[in-house]
């Protein structure tokens, strides 16, 4: 489970780190955040 929800955070993270160089912002932010909240490192909604 915790493999998981690492590589659903990262694609997150990536897609988000891309929308950002593409120009949006505001999505941009908002999926690395909840890349940051799903993943099971560091803060997790899941805990």
């Amino acid at each position: 489970m915790a493999f998981i929800l690492w590589v659903i955070a990262v694609i997150l993270v990536v897609s988000g780190i891309f929308a950002l160089f593409r120009g949006e912002t505001l999505w941009g932010i908002v999926l690395i955040i909840v890349g940051l909240a799903v993943g099971p490192g560091g803060y997790s909604i899941f805990r």
